[in-house]
């Protein structure tokens, strides 16, 4: 959607006025899209959470970027998200577009923000949402413990906190220092006023990811195979030539070689996923929940 020359205003009374989808009509719209490329039904779904985008956007405008500009990135976070949505997890399509939405207009602060133009590297793009808050909050608990910490302490504190190598630290620490940005300018002209920075969102631990993937992806494996246990010897097959193939073959091609309609196979696999997802929450919520 080009925003071009769009009020950002007027674009959101546009959205405000937007259907506001069921489950039912949002997993029938997804399925359209994902299976038959049904454009309509792709600008049904997109159309119907601009409005989620917009509100998102709204959030990032302290970092002093045009209104429309955000709202367009968040707007292709919002695509990226419908190109990737599988209604077969049995989430939401609002639930799983709001990290791409976010994701996407990060991504954008961080590519035009002057401070950090000449890189945006993952443990970067931390930093730069969490280093001051993570900072504030590190001296008020070592003051609240009787502790002075001098820069070179608190830097490695951050480099811990944040899970990055504490030479982006160091890097970060210059470029907020910079006069272009004001983040660190208190809400008033008291000393003891509150920073800008300490009103951004809370974005969670950073390095949990990192340290558990192998171990995560070693009990996913076996949660898989035992999910895939419970189906018979066809939907085995339909399940690893949709989702466990480096290239997905489609619905056609396998109601091709099984004799089946393209309908037939789809319903065959939504029932597989069905069968897998019983027996992961029989093993434990803890399982389940991580899958969905």
């Amino acid at each position: 959607m080009a925003l071009d020359g769009v009020n950002d205003h007027s674009l959101s009374r546009k959205a405000m006025k937007a259907e506001l989808l069921d489950a039912e009509t949002e997993l029938r719209l997804a399925y359209a899209w994902r299976d038959d490329r049904d454009e309509e039904a792709l600008h049904r779904l997109i159309t119907a959470y601009m409005r989620l985008a917009i509100s998102m956007a709204s959030k990032f405008r302290r970092y002093g970027a045009p209104m429309n500009d955000l709202i367009q990135e968040a707007n292709l976070g919002l695509m990226k998200a419908a190109e990737k949505f599988d209604p077969d997890r049995g989430v939401r399509f609002s639930t799983y577009a709001v990290w791409w939405i976010k994701a996407s207009i990060q991504d954008h602060v961080m590519r035009n923000w002057s401070m950090v133009r000449t890189g945006s590297t993952s443990s970067q793009k931390s930093l730069f949402f969490n280093l001051r808050r993570v900072q504030a909050r590190l001296e008020r608990e070592a003051a609240g413990r009787g502790e002075a910490l001098d820069r070179h302490k608190m830097r490695e504190m951050i480099s811990q906190e944040v899970g990055v190598p504490l030479h982006d630290v160091e890097m970060m620490e210059g470029r907020l220092a910079g006069s272009d940005f004001s983040l660190n300018a208190t809400q008033s002209s008291d000393d003891e006023g509150r920073e800008w920075i300490e009103t951004l969102e809370d974005e969670g631990a950073q390095q949990s990811a990192r340290v558990e993937q192998k171990k995560d992806n070693d009990t996913l494996r076996t949660w898989l195979v035992t999910a895939m246990s419970a189906l018979n010897e066809r939907e085995r097959f339909i399940v690893r030539e949709r989702k466990l193939r480096d290239d997905p073959r489609t619905l056609e091609s396998l109601g091709n070689e099984l004799g089946l309609s393209k309908e037939r196979v789809r319903q065959l696999e939504a029932a597989a996923f069905g069968k897998m997802r019983k027996n992961l929450e029989a093993q434990s919520k803890e399982v389940f929940e991580f899958f969905v």
